[in-house]
């Protein structure tokens, strides 16, 4: 048995305690008090029965009318049922608001995080954390805890009777049920071990489901379904093993509760009778005993289910905290100020901004220990993480950029160029700290923006990414993710200039029609077109466009780069440019090569004076 125990105690993250958990019971302790007056009167309700039941069996011995004592025997387990009835609703009542508010906080805390989380941490451990771990506090309340309250005072009751009655009978007993208590004691903290170890192997199993969910037409194409199942059910075989744990742990406790009943029973019993048969106590008295007897080790299997379902939810509360317990985006923000009005010649300024990303250490490991790299097969997602290839340099944590200084006038068109991985995208998630520069400073109308409120600050930005995410939901959900309050004809105003007005033509209900998924039944263009229209719905006076025309054909992309240019007049607009057709008309081009400025200037002026530039133009820019 000691090895079995001994399987599954690495931990990490912080531990758990009652303590921790207290303030989540708290939370509804209007509720929680009234369930434990009701827990309350159904235990006085309860310890007067035996109290009837002696005076019932004296009036028979004595000849006396039953009546009044029959009625009031009936009238009090009636009310005992209706009391735990209401109890047992309100305890479901209360765990599901726990479960509600800890999914609030959980969720707040997570949309909060800084993007290097994201970039370190599976999504679907994430989403477990919410779905499942969460739901393993219901349990603190709906399986005894504070039923284990009222129960304390049946128990107490119980035991003060038990000992008017007959001492020598409690002294046997006691001793009986305290070596189960020992016994019980002893599993829960295995118990709170094995259900954290549970907890992490359904999220491993929840991110193998996601990644196989998301990339489900990947790897039907490249043959791997059945490849892709079987590791699947290798997760979750593991969740079942970690499962079948804690289901041996928690298996001992009833038997325990149960030999420790039927012991006492034979105890109580055997003494009893032989007292009852020596005349010393009269069997009014012994059928008294032995109904305490009963209601003092229910209570008793009341708290040792308590027990197991606390530890349980301390496993899974740990996993939860560990989140709660990470720094917010903002944490070690300087004191901010609103944005400022860009009256400053130059909108936005690098001056000397170095970056690498930073190593988590909530980075996820592999079986055998080995961190892993964050999204390997995925470098692309909606979270704002750096792509056009910064992600290998991020797994590396190897510098993306390095000393770049550069100037973007108020109301001009600049043009990021440079091959795969040169840090074009890490430049654009900089403006919008998603991350903080490692050395220099990145001003927006003169103000380092790390003074900047960030909400302030991105409300000053469009951004479109280069897979630019489509939200699940409806094409106006997806338009007032960043003008919510914008109208119905701003909506198609705004569709219909980056050329997407024959997408509300296609289905009846228009605004209001499914994209699917990750936006699965638009095409990729209107995907992209989509994002760009998203982005401009919010007018903001600086446009971030990374790569946003490279999956339009050639007749889309014109009509885009009229749209754009439409609606840049008057705004800072910063491209990362995908063809060459994007950047020629650029005011200022700033070539980037390995995180690092080696040119700037007009297209003219780039030709004649950088190599890798006049490459680029001669290969249409197509990198």
């Amino acid at each position: 048995m000691s090895t079995f125990f001994s399987r599954g105690r690495k931990q990490t993250g912080p531990r758990a305690t009652f303590g921790t958990l207290l303030p989540y019971l708290f939370e509804h302790r209007g509720t929680m008090a009234f369930i434990i007056v009701l827990s309350v009167l159904g235990a006085l309700a309860s310890l007067a029965q035996p109290l009837l039941v002696n005076q019932v069996i004296v009036a028979v011995q004595h000849g006396r009318t039953l009546t009044l004592l029959v009625w009031s025997l009936a009238g009090l387990v009636v009310l005992s049922g209706v009391l735990n009835g209401y109890q047992h609703f309100m305890l479901q009542r209360a765990g599901e608001g726990v479960v509600l508010s800890s999914r609030r906080r959980l969720v707040a805390k997570i949309l909060h995080l800084p993007i290097s989380e994201f970039d370190a941490r599976r999504t679907g451990d994430l989403v477990s954390r919410v779905g499942s771990d969460t739901t393993l506090l219901r349990a603190v309340l709906t399986q005894g805890l504070i039923e284990a309250i009222g129960g304390a005072l049946t128990f107490i009751g119980a035991i003060i009777g038990m000992a008017i009655i007959d001492p020598l009978l409690l002294g046997i007993t006691v001793v009986i049920i305290a070596l189960s208590i020992v016994f019980v004691g002893a599993l829960s903290r295995r118990i709170r071990i094995a259900s954290k170890a549970a907890q992490e192997k359904v999220g491993d199993l929840t991110a193998a489901v996601e990644r196989g969910i998301d990339g489900v037409r990947t790897i039907r194409a490249a043959g791997a379904t059945e490849r892709e199942i079987v590791e699947i059910d290798g997760h979750a075989q593991a969740a079942y093993r970690r499962g079948l744990d804690i289901a041996r742990m928690s298996a001992f406790v009833v038997p325990v509760s149960f030999i420790a009943l039927q012991v006492s029973f034979i105890v109580v019993i055997g003494v009893g009778g032989a007292q009852v048969a020596a005349g010393v106590v009269s069997i009014a008295t012994l059928v008294t005993f032995i109904l305490l007897l009963f209601m003092m080790v229910a209570p008793l299997g009341q708290a040792m289910g308590a027990a197991i379902a606390v530890n349980q939810a301390l496993g899974a509360l740990g996993r939860i905290e560990e989140i709660l317990h990470l720094p917010d985006e903002s944490h070690d923000d300087r004191a901010v100020t609103p944005a400022p009005a860009i009256t400053t010649t130059d909108a936005i300024t690098f001056e000397h901004v170095s970056f690498a990303y930073p190593v988590s250490e909530n980075a996820d490991a592999s079986a055998d220990g080995t961190p892993t790299a964050p999204d390997a097969l995925d470098p692309v997602r909606p979270s704002g993480r750096a792509t056009d290839g910064d992600a290998a340099e991020h797994r590396a944590s190897h510098p993306v950029l390095d000393d770049v200084s550069f100037s973007v006038p108020r109301g001009a068109r600049v043009a990021l160029v440079g091959p795969s991985g040169a840090g074009k995208s890490t430049t654009l998630a900089l403006i919008e700290r998603f991350y903080d520069p490692t050395d220099g400073v990145i001003r927006l109308g003169g103000i380092d923006i790390r003074g900047i409120d960030r909400a302030d600050l991105r409300s000053q930005i469009g951004y479109v990414e280069q897979d630019a995410p489509v939200l699940a939901g409806t094409i106006r959900a997806n338009l007032l993710l960043g003008a919510p309050d914008a109208s119905e004809d701003a909506c198609i105003r705004v569709l219909e200039a980056v050329n997407l007005g024959d997408v509300l033509d296609r289905d009846p209900r228009g605004l209001d029609a499914q994209v699917g998924e990750d936006g699965v039944m638009l095409s990729g263009g209107e995907r992209q077109r989509l994002a760009i229209a998203r982005a401009l719905l919010a007018a903001p006076p600086i446009l971030l466009l990374d790569e946003s025309t490279s999956s339009l054909d050639g007749v889309n992309e014109q009509r885009m780069r009229l749209a754009i240019d439409a609606v840049a007049a008057d705004r800072t607009l910063i491209v990362i440019a995908h063809r060459l057709s994007t950047v020629v008309d650029s005011d200022i081009i700033v070539v980037v090569e390995h995180g690092r400025v080696i040119g700037q200037g007009t297209h003219s002026e780039l030709v004649q004076t950088v190599p890798l530039y006049r490459d680029l133009a001669k290969h249409q820019l197509l990198v």
